[in-house]
């Protein structure tokens, strides 16, 4: 990322890790990955109503190679699923995943074989955001939620070992269709 991979371990003070930890959180760079009505209540979100802008948000991005934040809005069938974790790998570290909507949390009503029974089984998910479709103030919420934790973020030699953690502990949780028990 720059200075902070040139120094050796520990030199990093801790006043440096938080500005870095506040700047980063202010400039998120969206990833659209709608796939169905999630994706409108998305949009509203950065109407002039709820005005994303005001977070550091206002710019969309239509490539992963320019984002570090994917919102994945509606269900995800088993053809997208590699098409997600393609867009995933393309994005540059350090990203985070929003799962927006039942559907993309946990298959939703979508009980079947065609559908992936959550987006927790294809990338690591960092803030899973409930309802069918979760109103634009919920978004705001996770969104806030996820300041949070990126402020918290280690830099330097300890982000490469949390990054490989959280997303090592993420993807081996157990499977959705596991924790829903008797709706088989």
């Amino acid at each position: 990322m720059g200075l902070e991979e040139q120094l050796p371990g520990g030199i990093l003070l801790s006043t440096v890790e938080k500005v870095a930890g506040f700047v980063r959180k202010g400039s998120l760079w969206p990833a659209t990955f709608g796939l169905a009505c999630c994706a409108i209540e998305m949009m509203a979100t950065a109407g002039p109503r709820f005005d994303i802008a005001r977070f550091g948000m206002e710019r969309f991005s239509a490539t992963p190679r320019q984002a570090d934040l994917m919102i994945v809005a509606g269900r995800v069938s088993q053809k997208m699923a590699p098409v997600l974790r393609q867009v995933y790998d393309q994005m540059a570290e350090p990203k985070w995943v929003l799962a927006m909507g039942v559907c993309a949390s946990s298959g939703g009503m979508f009980n079947n074989y065609a559908v992936v029974q959550g987006v927790d089984h294809v990338v690591p998910v960092d803030i899973y955001l409930p309802g069918c479709p979760p109103r634009p103030e919920m978004l705001l919420n996770a969104i806030l939620a996820l300041h949070a934790k990126i402020a918290e973020m280690p830099l330097g030699v300890h982000r490469a070992e949390a990054v490989a953690a959280a997303e090592k502990a993420a993807l081996a949780a157990p499977t959705t269709l596991e924790l829903k028990g008797l709706l088989r």
